[in-house]
């Protein structure tokens, strides 16, 4: 593999040294073998790892096979695939709802499958929607930029809101809940909120509309534990409707949507904003009573 990035105009002069470790956020192991090899090249030239980069410059940068195996998975359908944004090196697409973003078995077919057989060779997961969630998803397309992406979700550089239709008429415009969370030791599936031995968590939600008896939420995750939202909301007695674990069975779906990303590119450093429709969501909400021409104010 080989990767030629131009180093974009707002970085002021550094060492080859600094921009792999503090700009591209590449990993200690990764910068140890490309230093070690002699991997790095600027403008076509060799360098040292203290040599001067400015921008406008092109760095190179390249792998041998045995750096990263070769990762074979069984290609879905390519069809299946909606595009939000797509370059070299990843990939976001609007997940249905009632589809897997992996698979648990070595030949189950999930997004990941549809989405490398799109693409056209193995793409990996950057961070997960739960089966009956839908929304903007991110994946990684080659393995040099995984590690990457996954420092800028846990630096909060990939921003998610979700949509989230729940029972009950919110009064507060804004809502920090901020619950610890951990597993129910009664169902293997399910998580809660459990303030001795969970994890911190934290949720932003803001009431974008009141219905006749739901409320239309929009919600930021600054930690991203599993089932977050849908547990916050149930424990604050808003749970989402269509909710088949914490909820009864109010919508012929989870009304949780995965509405908008906003990602930081981690090469270009330009601000990357996505919007996913969903026409089951849409379609839903405006039979909780939600005027056809009404707006959603979610900014």
């Amino acid at each position: 593999m080989k990767y030629g990035i131009p180093i974009p105009e707002q970085f002021s002069d550094m060492t080859v040294k600094q921009l792999l470790e503090d700009c591209f956020l590449i990993p200690r192991k990764t910068r140890h073998f490309l230093r070690i090899k002699k991997k790095v090249r600027v403008n076509g030239q060799a360098v040292t790892w203290q040599s001067p980069v400015r921008s406008g410059d092109q760095i190179e940068i390249s792998f041998d096979p045995e750096d990263y195996p070769e990762k074979e998975i069984p290609m879905g359908q390519a069809g299946l695939v909606q595009v939000l944004y797509e370059d070299e090196h990843l990939i976001i697409v609007n997940k249905p709802e009632g589809m897997k973003t992996h698979g648990n078995e070595p030949h189950e077919l999930a997004l990941l499958n549809h989405v490398s057989a799109y693409v056209g060779k193995t793409c990996y997961v950057v961070h997960r929607l739960d089966k009956e969630t839908s929304g903007a998803l991110v994946f990684a397309k080659n393995p040099f930029v995984l590690p990457i992406l996954n420092r800028l979700l846990e630096n909060r550089q990939i921003k998610r809101e979700y949509w989230a239709l729940c029972q009950g008429n919110i009064l507060s415009k804004k809502m920090i809940i901020t619950e610890p969370i951990g597993r129910d030791r009664h169902d293997r599936r399910k998580r809660r909120v459990d303030k001795k031995n969970g994890q911190f968590a934290r949720t932003t939600v803001r009431l974008l509309k009141k219905l006749k008896t739901a409320s239309l939420v929009a919600c930021q995750l600054d930690t991203g534990r599993t089932h977050q939202i849908r547990v916050h909301l149930a424990y604050r007695d808003y749970p989402i409707l269509g909710d088949p674990l914490y909820s009864s069975p109010s919508a012929p779906r989870l009304m949780l949507h995965a509405h908008r990303l906003t990602l930081l590119h981690p090469f270009t450093r330009e601000t990357i904003q996505v919007e996913a429709p969903s026409e089951s969501f849409e379609s839903l909400l405006h039979q909780q009573n939600l005027p056809s021409n009404s707006k959603i104010q979610d900014r």
